[in-house]
Formats: structure tokens, sequence, C-alpha cells
């Protein structure tokens, strides 16, 4: 597995404006901490089979199995991680020491996705899997009624989870350039936290590590996202059986018609002391009802 920091040179430049003449430039050539993104490669199929590549995600390495079994667990390829006979990471075909690969074997009787090499998904930092294909396609697919969930929390509790987010992101501290997702309980309390250079993969490598402590469905917890809220990762908060999300900045059109559609609480712009909710705000103390 590749290193989740690595260093290089870089120059520095700094501009000093000046008030009368021209702006006085310095530079200093020194090393500067990145974030490593690497492609993984997913590899899905029963035993005894060769395994076709389902999926090539861009990702900061690290928690790999996490990233699969989430990844297929939010797709409805598997519905738990009993569903998976063994996860492994391998090295690949062209490199040795990479371990770019997860082989993922099916438990027996669990089909395999079907696979066509012009469609694979290709997930990538900025978007993840696009062209989903309807919000009544995620409504077949995901066994957890979000909507019955009864979670409640307040308004104070909520403006806390930003800073506690960022409390955990250690690689953020040192790059700067990672998003995170964060795992609250109703009190508050952070379960588990993820980071990557992909906001769906940090949220896949929570979903996927619950799925293997045997948690799922995560009902009564908050999943509190570093960027956007997308309609993907709306779908996979539902598939998990998430009631709640929220995220520092903005939700799309679609995301705010699949929270509604799965009965899930969807708050944005979640910074300092303010928020917007957009779905299910029933479940925030305090608030006026529409």
């Amino acid at each position: 597995m590749g290193r989740v920091t690595q260093r290089r040179t870089i120059t520095r430049v700094t501009v000093t404006p000046a008030p009368d003449g021209p702006a006085g430039v310095s530079a200093k050539v020194g090393p500067d901490t990145l974030i490593a993104e690497e492609p993984l490669e997913i590899r899905v199929g029963p035993a005894g089979t060769p395994r076709p590549a389902l999926a090539v995600t861009m990702r900061t390495p690290g928690d790999d199995l996490d990233l699969a079994i989430g990844f297929l667990l939010t797709e409805g390829i598997i519905r738990s991680a009993a569903d998976v006979r063994t996860a492994q990471l391998c090295a690949g075909d062209q490199e040795a020491n990479t371990y770019n690969v997860v082989d993922v074997v099916l438990a027996d009787g669990v089909p395999a996705p079907q696979t066509d090499p012009s469609r694979n998904f290709y997930t990538t930092s900025s978007c993840g899997v696009c062209g989903k294909a309807s919000i009544d396609a995620v409504r077949t697919r995901s066994q957890f009624d979000v909507a019955a969930d009864g979670i409640r929390v307040a308004p104070a509790l909520l403006a806390d989870l930003p800073d506690a987010l960022r409390a955990g992101q250690r690689a953020f501290r040192t790059t700067g350039g990672l998003h995170a997702a964060g795992l609250f309980d109703a009190a508050g309390r952070l379960v588990c936290l993820r980071e990557d250079v992909g906001r769906h993969n940090a949220v896949d490598k929570v979903i996927g590590w619950a799925a293997r402590q045997d948690r799922l469905p995560l009902a009564g917890h908050v999943l509190m996202v570093s960027g956007r809220a997308s309609f993907e990762l709306c779908q996979k908060a539902w598939m998990a059986g998430i009631p709640m999300l929220a995220a520092v900045s903005a939700p799309s059109t679609l995301a705010v018609d699949l929270a509604e559609e799965a009965g899930l609480t969807l708050v944005g712009f979640l910074r300092g002391q303010t928020f917007n909710v957009y779905t299910g705000a029933h479940r925030i103390t305090g608030l006026p009802q529409t």
C-alpha cells in the first residue's frame, strides 16, 4: 500500500504589495507535504473463477478494504459483510509493490455483478460515480427505512460537528488537501472518521468499516462530510441506514429530492453557528415545522 503523504520540492512565492510602484516578490525553494492519490481497482466475483475489474477509483491509500466493502454495499452489490467470503489487497498485474487492487470473493449464493468493460464504474476524486439512473433505482436497492428513525438532536450539537470533524483530521492538518467523513452518535460522540482525496471515498471507508464491524444499519447516527452534499452521498447514507447527513457546503437539487424521498434529514452550509435544513427538520429540536 502506498503512503498517505509524500514530500516534494516546491517553490513558495510571496507577493508584497507596494503602495507606490511594483509589488515585491520573493521566492524560496523547499519541501512541502502533499496528499497521495493513487488508483484502486476493485475486482469482484465468485470463488474459483477469474474476477473482473468492476471499478477503479482515485483514492488516498489506506483503509482500502473498508473502501471496497463500502463501495460494494452502497452500490447495492452486497447487502452486508456476510456477502463477502474474502477481501484482500494484491499487487496487480503491472507493478509488484503498488497494492492498488482489492480482490473480493463473494460468498456462496451471492450473484456476481454484471460487468461490461465499456461501462465499468470509473470514479474520480471530483465527482464519484456519475450518471445514476434515478431515485427509484436507489429506492429499490436500499434495505433500510431511514424515514422511521427516531433520532433527534439539538441545533447546538450539529453546530459542534465541523470542529469535531476537523480535530480528527490528522492528515488534513499536514497537507490541507483531504476530505473527511465522520460518523457521530446522537450524543455527538465521534464513532469513526476517515479521510480521502475523494469525499465519496471517505464515506465509503466509514460505511465499509461499519459493515465489517457488523454495525449496519447505522440507525441513530449523523454522517458529517467536509464537502458538499451530493446525490451520491445521500444515496450512500440511505444504503447504510443513516438518518442524518450534514455537510459544510451546499447540496444539489437531486440530493434534496433523494433525501426527501428517503426521509433523510439533510443539513448544508454547516459552518460556525449557522446551517440550513433542507429536509427532515423534525429531527432537530426547537425548529419550526414546515
